[in-house]
């Protein structure tokens, strides 16, 4: 290879001379690239290292190394509230995989919660209807969503016997994450503490952080169903304490919750004057017989322990329901002056979804519901597929009631670093899973497994996560 004077030269020439032959290893790429700080020529090294002396090198792996080490040789500053959302275990992860690909491996995907299932055809088909009409082509107002928020408060009304108001009390959200992401800007001033669940859903931190404002875990153990122990919460911290976030059925332990808890998680932010948030997505998830019930669902709303809405918003989304991942749409419902808050924030960020997706969100919420039913039966068979198949190779996990995770506690050898167990079974036998630790401290010692495969699919992955258990001892 040339003598070159420079890392910005050598790279350079190398493009020229398109002897990457000589780059055995993308961790040199790596380094050149960050000597050199030349984004220019990023796509050029896109283009002339794909295949050298029969080396294939995966593109997903190459720009995550490229994209690293360009970040970490700019001198740009940046906002500091963005130091706390650094990179997680999940970015680990999806590295992870892109190796295992990249050596061969057939992927299974098991770490995300997004439903493999179809939207059913009713729903497909107002959508379509709306792209027809020129009407639905423009700016969404929300004087332009009240369709929507009469029909979303009419389905908690039959299915909670809770009465909302739909032009004070419900808010059109682009998925329920938009709203966990984005309330606490509309109710935290900087240094207010967030009580937020330990394990528990990672984007509910990350709004609290761009708000400036603290968290304080609480650490959620199965001695306890999951569910948090309010006395434990720190008198010093209490007094800072602006905001609550729940979220059952839960994600990632697949608990519930019974009304009586949501009573006393009421009652108690009353009496210190905290803003109580329920994160709502997986309320039809839940493998039970619900015919005896007086109302449609088992699992309680937050707004049935607190009717009066005087401390309590609820975040809903038609991913998991419906089975809308892809059409981001939901709705906050509770508190009026809550609602009005997050109104606002919603005011200075983004208009409202495409009418023709609010339109196929109503023909879901008010046509027919065996879609769900359906889903829920197709969840509860892949449930027990993969509780079985864990049993027969001596794993035993507890069934879960509801959602479409299984929360395992790891193998002895592996309890103490869910990160390696995930990243070591993916990159040897394909297998997808999401480390406990992700979900926060207290989730060390647990892998969550997604059931978005067939049956048969989840059958052979627990086929080589038994091989992967004994080829590990």
């Amino acid at each position: 290879m040339p003598e070159f004077s420079n890392a910005k030269s050598l790279l350079s020439g190398c493009v020229r001379c398109q002897q990457f032959a000589y780059l055995h290893d993308l961790y040199c790429l790596m380094w050149l690239v960050r000597l050199s700080n030349h984004t220019l020529l990023v796509s050029q090294l896109r283009k002339y290292c794909l295949i050298q002396q029969g080396r294939v090198f995966n593109l997903d792996i190459l720009s995550i190394l490229i994209s690293n080490s360009l970040l970490k040789s700019t001198k740009m500053e940046l906002a500091k509230r963005l130091h706390s959302l650094k990179s997680n275990v999940f970015a680990d992860m999806d590295a992870a995989k892109a190796i295992a690909v990249s050596s061969g491996k057939e992927l299974i995907d098991l770490s995300l919660g997004s439903s493999d299932l179809p939207t059913e055809s009713h729903i497909i088909e107002a959508i379509k209807l709306s792209l027809d009409d020129p009407h639905t082509h423009g700016y969404l107002l929300f004087r332009g969503t009240e369709n929507f928020r009469v029909a979303a408060a009419n389905w908690y009304e039959t299915k909670f016997g809770v009465k909302i108001d739909p032009h004070t009390e419900v808010l059109p959200l682009i998925g329920s994450q938009e709203g966990t992401a984005h309330l606490p800007l509309a109710v935290l001033n900087p240094g207010d503490f967030a009580l937020l669940l330990d394990p528990g859903y990672p984007s509910h931190a990350g709004g609290v952080y761009l708000a400036s404002g603290q968290i304080y875990p609480m650490s959620i153990t199965e001695k306890n169903g999951f569910l948090p122990v309010f006395n434990d919460i720190p008198g010093d911290v209490l007094t800072q304490s602006k905001l609550m976030v729940l979220s059952y059925p839960h994600n990632p332990t697949s608990a519930i919750a019974p009304l009586s808890f949501f009573q006393e998680a009421v009652a108690f932010c009353q009496q210190h004057n905290i803003i109580l948030v329920h994160d709502f997505p997986y309320v039809d998830l839940v493998f039970h017989d619900q015919e005896n019930s007086k109302h449609k669902s088992i699992v309680p709303s937050i707004l049935q322990a607190d009717p009066e809405k005087t401390v309590s918003i609820e975040f809903f989304t038609l991913s998991k329901s419906y089975n809308m991942g892809g059409f981001r749409i939901g709705y906050a419902i509770g508190n009026a002056e809550l609602i009005q808050a997050l109104r606002k924030v919603k005011a200075m960020v983004d208009f409202n979804q495409y009418l023709g997706i609010l339109n196929g969100a109503i023909a879901a919420l008010t046509g027919p519901q065996e879609g769900v039913k359906k889903a829920v039966n197709i969840f509860r068979q892949r449930r027990n597929t993969f509780i079985n198949a864990l049993n027969k190779i001596g794993w035993e996990v507890p069934t879960p009631q509801a959602t479409m995770y299984i929360w395992a506690k790891l193998p002895p050898q592996w309890r103490n670093n869910s990160i390696k167990f995930c990243t070591e079974l993916v990159k040897t036998t394909g297998v997808a899973a999401s480390p406990g630790v992700g979900f926060g401290k207290s989730g060390e010692g647990y892998v969550r497994f997604a059931l978005v495969q067939e049956p048969e699919i989840l059958e052979v992955a627990v086929t080589r996560i038994a091989q992967f258990l004994i080829s590990s001892k």
